[in-house]
């Protein structure tokens, strides 16, 4: 209900921050004003001294202080009702701020009326103590609100005001305004990089929690990607800016995060109509209220009064709070864990997903061929066997060269140097390493050479075969030592991403271009239950329909790019391994880091956002089920009368309880 919309740079949003910053404070400081003009209303009013039995001191004038005080509470914080109902009413959405200002309305009316001499009780105390309290729901309510989308908001502040900018051998600092792309900028140990950027010189580890939710700072070297607002660790960099304001990651992701919270959903659009109901409900209620007692021959202040209090207990409040409130808290919740929403609707749906379909190269694989396997004579570790063949390829520019190097590196072995390196065309390579003349191949080379390896050789590499992996050769002197394997290496997270959506009860599929036996491989090795092997890029979208066509909802996995039919078609998009690049967009949710287990934790983060939204609108509508026949006075005739100050109260309690439950939704572990 006081949702904002949002396509900003961090700039604007700071804007954001300080309007809403100025609503809470309009709230709080109309709050105080209203109770210390209530105060003397309630002291020189009847109601307080007939039950506590006390006389105020007289004056000349002393009995216009309760109709002259409560006259200026209405005016002066009644009136921010007024003219909120004057809008619902010109959008012709009559909801809260109608009810609200109908209540205090006919209560001031009314006690003017008989302040001027028609018979009866004015409600001057009663129409001061509705609207200090209302006031104070309100600015509850909206602190609630605005701490909720304030930590996104945070975001923007990691950002320094001002960057040491590198020109001519010399640093000087200038405002963040000033740069440009191109520019080289000195990060001194500990500070927030004002900009993105690729590290051109010095190597440190950053910490990227607050855009990725991972707590592992990240090495950074030369022709690494840095991130705007992250904090430098303890070296020293140079970086050369790549994205500034609205183009940096910071701003993208604070774009995605502030759409989705504005962005509607089924769960909202039912509160809506909810609260539509309820309005039309609670107006329905006063009037046969006021006919009722009316007809019984009540007096005319009972009658007010009574119809006061249901139009007040009736405000939708908590109803208009349930949704918007969950709704800031879990996509700021998502967002600080590196899951950013895009679209409500896809976040909403992940609850009831059957079947989860990954993209496997570059989602469940590393999209980068690695060593994953090796059979070597006795004597040889598989260790051994990297860093002899990568001492080899060190020259070669082959990309199963460079994935043994790569490999080697990964694996922190101390690769030895080599010399008399010679490629040999159609076969592989040889080199002198370690004084050994050793050559390196792929089966070519053993059927040039005609050699026979030996029988647990042969046997991997029949069995890296059947896996659709490329076996590659270490010989001595016309000797086969090892065989290694060489394929698309699967994450280390992706087994337990597929174990935790196994233990939600969702299904595994995986899409993938590669041959049939590549698939299965990687589907046994990670326990999948569903393959689709040699998919065309173009076919993808046509299995998450035939999927669906089954009945099942569908959640597609991919990198976004050649995916992206397949994204869009499916009931939740997920687009995983944008990295910093978070303009992806086909997906519902983006996962700022290229891990599949996310995909668990937006189930996880779904279901538990669907639980509090359930809460809260049962608490807000049952709430109303019981309280407005006991304000229409159904228990009078037993003595039992609400005040219209009590009811305020009720409300305003009911609407604290909704945000407090809401609030709890923090406290979720993803």
């Amino acid at each position: 209900m006081h949702e904002h919309s949002g396509h900003d740079a961090p700039g604007n949003h700071a804007a954001h921050d300080t309007h809403a910053g100025h609503s809470v404070a309009m709230f709080r400081d109309k709050f105080w004003i209203s109770l210390a003009l209530t105060v003397p209303t309630l002291i020189w009013g009847p109601m307080l001294q007939g039950v506590l039995h006390y006389a105020p001191p007289r004056f000349p004038g002393s009995d216009w202080i309760p109709p002259v005080f409560g006259a200026a509470v209405f005016l002066y914080g009644g009136l921010v009702f007024i003219r909120g109902a004057i809008r619902e009413l010109k959008d012709r959405l009559p909801g809260m701020m109608t009810l609200i200002s109908l209540a205090i309305g006919v209560a001031f009316l009314f006690s003017t009326v008989v302040t001027l001499g028609y018979p009866g009780m004015p409600l001057w105390e009663e129409l001061a103590t509705l609207v200090t309290i209302m006031l104070l729901g309100h600015w509850l309510e909206m602190r609630s609100i605005a701490q909720a989308s304030g930590a996104l908001h945070e975001l923007a502040r990691l950002l320094p005001r001002t960057a040491a900018r590198v020109v001519n051998g010399q640093t000087e600092e200038v405002p963040l305004e000033a740069l440009g792309e191109g520019d080289v900028l000195l990060i001194r140990p500990g500070a927030s990089i004002p900009a993105d950027g690729v590290v051109r010189e010095g190597a440190s580890d950053v910490n990227e929690s607050m855009l990725t939710g991972e707590s592992q700072a990240v090495r950074k070297e030369p022709g690494d990607k840095v991130i705007a607002g992250t904090v430098n660790g303890a070296g020293s960099l140079r970086v050369e800016v790549s994205g500034i304001g609205e183009n940096t990651a910071l701003a993208r992701i604070m774009r995605l995060v502030s759409a989705a919270q504005t962005s509607r959903s089924r769960a909202q659009a039912l509160a809506d109509r909810a609260a539509l109901i309820l309005t039309i409900v609670a107006v329905a209620a006063a009037l046969l209220t006021l006919v009722a007692w009316i007809v019984v021959g009540a007096r005319g202040d009972f009658v007010v009064e009574r119809v006061v209090t249901v139009l007040v207990i009736a405000c939708p409040h908590a109803l208009g709070l349930a949704i918007p409130l969950v709704i800031a808290i879990s996509t700021t919740l998502a967002a600080r864990n590196g899951l950013l929403v895009r679209d409500r609707r896809g976040l909403e749906e992940a609850r009831r997903l059957d079947v989860v379909v990954f993209d496997k190269t570059g989602t469940l694989t590393l999209g980068q061929p690695r060593v994953v396997d090796a059979e070597a004579v006795s004597g040889m570790t598989e260790d051994d066997v990297v860093r002899l063949i990568a001492a080899v390829e060190a020259d070669s520019e082959h990309p199963i060269a460079r994935a043994i190097v790569a490999s080697a590196a990964e694996r922190g072995l101390q690769v030895p140097p080599s010399s008399g390196f010679e490629a040999l065309t159609g076969r592989g390579v040889r080199a002198t390493v370690e004084g050994r003349a050793l050559e390196v191949g792929g089966p070519n080379l053993l059927r040039q050479l005609a050699v026979e390896p030996a029988q647990e050789i042969a046997q991997a590499a029949e069995r890296f075969a059947a896996r659709g992996q490329s076996a590659i050769y270490l010989l001595e002197g016309g000797r086969v030592l090892a065989v290694l394997a060489v394929a698309d290496k699967v994450r280390p997270e992706s087994r337990e991403a597929i174990e935790r959506l196994h233990a939600d009860g969702i299904q595994v599929a995986m899409l993938t271009g590669d041959a049939r036996a590549v698939a299965d491989a990687v589907a046994a090795e990670l326990g999948i239950d569903t393959v689709f092997a040699e998919v065309l890029p173009e076919q993808k979208a046509e299995k998450i329909e035939e999927l669906q066509a089954r009945g099942q909802r569908v959640a597609m996995v991919g990198d976004g790019v050649n995916d992206a039919p397949a994204l869009v078609t499916a009931n939740v998009g997920i687009a995983i391994g944008a990295g910093t690049d978070v303009a992806v967009e086909a997906g519902d949710v983006v996962l700022v880091r290229n891990d599949p287990r996310d995909v668990a934790r937006i189930v996880a983060l779904s279901r538990a956002t669907y639980r509090k939204m359930i809460q809260n609108l049962g608490w807000a509508a049952g709430y109303n089920v019981v309280a407005i026949p006991l304000a229409a006075g159904v228990l009078a005739p037993w003595g039992i009368v609400l005040h219209p100050a009590l009811g305020a109260v009720l409300m305003s309690a009911s609407t604290v309880i909704v945000a407090l439950n809401a609030q709890l939704l923090r406290r979720l572990r993803l």
